[in-house]
């Protein structure tokens, strides 16, 4: 008998960084179709919460706190009031474990790694003679699903909703920036939550815009996070080009997806908005510096990945 046989609501614990959970909503959905009268209860970091909301595969988002233990039992409770009795683990943490099973759920799924081995049912993650293999993340998080004995979708691609609410909010705030529905819109995402690493530098975006500016008649949105405005300025400080800085708007992660949506052709980092350009098939250009690119490997047809092989 399939292990979730019986299971009347799931409590999924989702990835912490923003680019996994995208890639992770074609579980979400495999999970749906798959057991259409369970409800699902997404498990998530505040911040994320607004990229998910929105989605028919979710029935309720509670959001999560585990890194002190006050957190950890705030979660808890919380996870024990929604009245889930299964649990899938998307991170590999044991923090992750934690107050899904100090809420009394037994049935708690997830990848057999580390100390969690013997904690928790699921698969053992696939090796090569180097150690865990490099999957895509979005196969990575499937093979959870096929372990549980669900059908995996044939061709399974990240999937993001915008209300009509947050697309109102969007218009507005495009057409204070001037955009009309016929312009040519590129973006440029030059931060990255990561860190520096990841940040292809703020001198060179400064050009690119320019050179962008030269060939297209076309308006360019400079997105900016939390923690970014420094980047922004010093593109703003060093480019001839007409760029729309949004740090002012402070544009969150839910508010992002129109915006991207919008966009004919992002540039960006190796970070959370290119996922977004994925999910709603934008013509994107990812700029990787030291991430293995097998984990991102899926989806690419309208992506074109900049990368140099480094000994380092």
């Amino acid at each position: 008998m399939p292990p979730l046989t019986n299971t009347r609501h799931i409590l999924v614990r989702c990835p912490n960084w923003v680019g996994d959970l995208i890639m992770a909503t074609p579980l979400f959905e495999c999970l749906r179709k798959n057991l259409p009268d369970v409800r699902i209860t997404a498990l998530t970091r505040a911040y994320n919460a607004r990229i998910i909301e929105d989605a028919p595969w979710v029935d309720a988002i509670i959001p999560c706190e585990d890194k002190s233990y006050a957190g950890i039992l705030k979660t808890a409770r919380a996870v024990k009031a929604s009245g889930a009795d299964a649990a899938v683990l998307l991170p590999n943490s044991l923090r992750a474990y934690l107050p899904v099973r100090m809420a009394g759920i037994n049935s708690i799924y997830g990848y057999r790694r580390g100390v969690r081995k013997h904690l928790v049912k699921g698969p053992l993650p696939a090796r090569d003679n180097h150690g865990i293999l490099p999957l895509p993340m979005v196969d990575y998080y499937l093979e959870l699903c096929r372990w549980l004995g669900l059908a995996l979708p044939e061709h399974p691609e990240p999937s993001l909703y915008v209300s009509e609410a947050l697309a109102n909010d969007a218009g507005q705030l495009l057409k204070k920036y001037g955009i009309a529905d016929r312009d040519m819109v590129i973006g440029l995402n030059p931060g990255a939550k990561f860190g520096s690493s990841k940040c292809w530098p703020p001198e060179y975006f400064a050009r690119l815009a320019e050179m962008l500016s030269a060939q297209w008649n076309c308006r360019i949105l400079l997105f900016v996070g939390p923690g970014e405005t420094q980047i922004a300025d010093e593109i703003m400080a060093r480019t001839r080009a007409q760029l729309i800085n949004t740090d002012s708007d402070r544009i969150d992660l839910g508010l992002l997806k129109p915006m991207i949506r919008r966009c004919d052709l992002l540039i960006t980092n190796d970070t959370g908005p290119r996922h977004y350009a994925v999910a709603f098939k934008r013509p994107l250009v990812a700029i990787i510096g030291p991430t293995d690119p097998r984990y991102t490997s899926r989806n690419l047809e309208q992506t074109v990945v900049l990368r140099r092989e480094l000994p380092c």
